[in-house]
């Protein structure tokens, strides 16, 4: 899916998802990727959804993030709260949904001025769907 999105003052915003992939101001990433108003991060290292440890979560966290978006690919996959307890414990909010929600919610909250970070796991679908925009 494509995006028609302005982000008037460079700030990142999805513009784009599919099958394996995102999209962030026209560029694709085909795995797991971080983005903040600011940044783009590609070093997350989080290969699949398995793969998931505190220290991902921690390492969002020191974004200084008011609300953190996870998207876990095709799937709406909740990861233990033993995992995400330093958000709660900083009082960050988490919302975990499938990748396609949280680019679109991504760019909602991001438009609104908030603070948010998204972490998205970008997987192949089950069957074959066709690309879609964020909005």
């Amino acid at each position: 899916m494509k995006f028609q999105l302005e982000s008037g003052d460079g700030q990142n915003l999805f513009s784009g998802y599919g099958d394996g992939y995102v999209a962030v101001n026209g560029t694709r990433y085909e795995k797991s990727v971080v983005v903040t108003a600011q940044r783009v991060i590609e070093d997350w290292r989080v290969e699949d959804w398995q793969a998931l440890r505190a220290e991902h979560f921690e390492f969002l966290l020191g974004l200084g993030p008011e609300i953190v978006l996870l998207g876990t690919g095709s799937k709406l996959r909740f990861p233990p709260p033993r995992l995400t307890q330093c958000l709660a414990l900083a009082r960050v909010g988490l919302e975990t949904m499938d990748t396609a929600a949280a680019c679109r919610t991504y760019n909602i909250l991001s438009a609104e001025g908030r603070n948010v970070v998204a972490a998205v796991l970008p997987e192949r679908a089950a069957a074959p769907a066709s690309s879609r925009p964020a909005s």
